[in-house]
């Protein structure tokens, strides 16, 4: 089963796990350290995302490093560009009509 990005940020510990490495990369045990789960449900979480494209796993020596790979996020950055096109328009909508009552 092929999963998408939005399958992978629909879970909040998954977002926290994106959140916890956007900076620099983790080692699958200092990852499990940060959250009150089961090392198991934080492997389960990994390859999830992992599938998603939304992080890739390099080993180096023995450990395996878990780093953001921010391009899987690009199909929610473009579902979320037409959110944001109407939301701005509206917004724009309203500051005139704000101004004409002024």
């Amino acid at each position: 089963m092929r999963r998408d990005a939005f399958q992978g940020v629909a879970d909040p510990i998954r977002r926290d796990i994106l959140m916890a490495i956007i900076h620099q990369p983790l080692s699958l045990n200092q990852v499990a350290e940060r959250f009150p789960v089961t090392r198991q449900a934080i492997s389960k979480h990994i390859k999830i995302l992992s599938e998603c494209g939304l992080i890739t796993i390099q080993q180096q020596g023995r450990e395996r490093l878990c780093e953001v790979h921010a391009q899987g996020l690009d199909d929610i950055a473009d579902w979320l560009t037409d959110f944001k096109r109407l939301w701005d328009e509206r917004f724009s909508r309203l500051d005139k009509l704000l101004d004409e009552l002024k």
